[in-house]
């Protein structure tokens, strides 16, 4: 049964370190990082990643593991990443191999994807990704519409590439690739917008890296104003950012400011820009995820209690609401049948996403240790089947 503390506990023996000394290096219980190697606590939150990597001297990386595989029952193909690899590092070395195409029908492109990823329809998104990405940066070599295709390519890796390879479970290095030419682009582009929308990717791409300065750095250096529609929505998503990069760093006063301002914004907006789906509801979603960054299940719980899913603005956010309310609930005793249901709600949404989800796994394997109602253990059974997972 492979989870990640079954990593972490391969790590710290390879290091001849005990558990009493890397629990203390890490901040927590010698017990706790035990139940963590067994599986029976998930390890989810990105500053207990980032501290036991420092105690261990590796990365945040080597104690996730590589990307967890996709299957072909979920419509996604090895292949299709392969694919995205190839196209990436082709551009990267300015050698994108695409056709020369006019921005309208880029633009079009572009935009059937970025609802196909809002939608969780993962296959389709796949399949197109590769060549459109070709495409869009050959047409800006080729010199043509450059500063529109600039910002259609920072929309398109931040909201395209580095979305869909972080909800199938993609390797975080391509993802990393997408979010520095999404920064490159809107450098040309010389845009606050696109800037802004660059660093919200880079700030998240940081903060899953357990570099939390520099996470908060980059998303406070943006500023794309409030004048514009654009701006608002995009000045809310920094502060949500914001507020996660502040939780991981323990400073409840700035995550509260952040959310908080935030949630001022949400005052001013209409409709939805650039596929982020700014809004209150949205806000509400934040603070649980802050809530649990910080180990504060219980709050986390009462918040997604208090959240209507419909209210959501897209399946995409939907399965963000599911995951979390599964995390909270899965550690508060009476309520792990809750947990289970949001992990089954969230898997019909986007099975490619659960089934790829170190977090969703490992939240399996923590409550199939604690399973006592037939109901709930054929449940888990069945989802940890599905997702390749031997219990």
């Amino acid at each position: 049964m492979q989870h990640l503390g079954t990593n972490l506990r391969r790590i710290r023996t390879a290091r001849g370190k005990s558990l009493d000394v890397v629990a203390g290096l890490a901040g927590i219980s010698p017990s706790y990082l035990s139940r963590i190697e067994r599986g029976e606590r998930t390890l989810d939150r990105r500053s207990l990643i980032a501290a036991l990597a420092r105690a261990l001297d590796v990365t945040p990386v080597d104690i996730v593991g590589p990307a967890i595989p996709v299957t072909a029952d979920t419509g996604i193909a090895d292949d299709q990443v392969d694919a995205v690899r190839a196209a990436l590092l082709a551009v990267s070395v300015g050698i994108p191999g695409g056709d020369v195409v006019s921005c309208d029908v880029l633009r079009s492109r572009a935009h059937i994807l970025l609802n196909a990823q809002r939608d969780c329809d993962y296959r389709t998104v796949g399949e197109s990704l590769p060549q459109l990405i070709r495409d869009v940066h050959a047409s800006i070599q080729a010199g043509r519409d450059v500063r529109e295709l600039l910002r259609l390519a920072v929309m398109l890796h931040v909201q395209g590439t580095a979305a869909w390879l972080g909800d199938i479970g993609g390797p975080s290095d391509l993802a990393w690739i997408a979010t520095t030419l999404a920064r490159d682009a809107a450098q040309r582009a010389e845009d606050p917008t696109s800037i802004a929308i660059a660093s919200f990717g880079v700030g998240l791409g940081l903060l899953g890296e357990g570099a939390f300065e520099l996470a908060s750095h980059v998303i406070t250096a943006a500023d794309p104003g409030t004048a514009s529609p654009g701006g608002l929505h995009l000045s809310g998503m920094l502060a949500l950012a914001y507020s996660l990069t502040a939780a991981a760093q323990g400073d409840t006063t700035s995550e509260t400011a952040a959310l908080d301002h935030a949630t001022d914004l949400t005052q001013h907006v209409d409709g939805d820009y650039g596929w982020f789906g700014f809004g209150a509801a949205n806000v509400n979603l934040w603070r649980a995820s802050a809530a649990l960054e910080r180990g504060d299940h219980a709050t986390a719980a009462s918040l997604t209690d208090r959240i209507e899913p419909d209210s959501l603005p897209n399946p995409t956010r939907r399965v963000a609401y599911y995951l979390a309310r599964a995390r909270a609930c899965a550690r508060l005793r009476h309520r792990r049948s809750d947990a289970v249901d949001a992990l089954r709600a969230a898997e019909r949404i986007a099975p490619a996403r659960v089934h790829g989800s170190r977090v969703a796994r490992g939240l399996v394997v923590e409550l199939s240790e604690r399973a006592r109602s037939d109901v709930v253990g054929a449940e888990l059974r069945g989802l940890a089947s599905r997702a390749g997972l031997d219990l």
